[in-house]
């Protein structure tokens, strides 16, 4: 089992990820599948109201039980690794993995803060810059 400041930190990494990314290549995979299960569309807002379990976890909500996510792609920064001699064994760069998004309405919980505020904040702690 993990200790709580260990999950902390990785909730926190997890909503920063989530907010900080600039790419828009999942967006219609969560439109499509949530409008496919009776969400309006416009009720549907990528980085504002659906994240990952861990992600929500951050925002002080737990996701319902047998809720499903919907599946996407994400990619994950890999540091590069350093040999005892100080040669590099292996470049900086991204590795691909599935990630599960859950919409607010999939979640319950009393956040304390907006969730928007919440991961904004958590973005900028990271030394990001929220745009709108």
């Amino acid at each position: 089992m993990r200790d709580s400041s260990t999950a902390r930190a990785m909730q926190e990494e997890a909503l920063s990820r989530a907010v900080g990314s600039q790419a828009l290549t999942n967006y219609a995979t969560i439109y499509q599948e949530f409008g496919a299960r009776g969400i309006p569309e416009e009720a549907i807002q990528p980085r504002i109201n659906v994240f990952t379990f861990h992600a929500w976890k951050a925002l002080g909500r737990s996701v319902k039980r047998g809720e499903h996510g919907v599946r996407v792609v994400t990619w994950i920064p890999v540091p590069a690794k350093i040999a005892d001699d100080w040669t590099e064994t292996r470049k900086a760069g991204k590795r691909c993995k599935i990630a599960y998004v859950f919409h607010v309405s999939q979640t319950e919980g009393h956040e304390s803060r907006s969730t928007l505020e919440a991961a904004e904040r958590a973005w900028a702690r990271k030394g990001g810059e929220v745009t709108r």
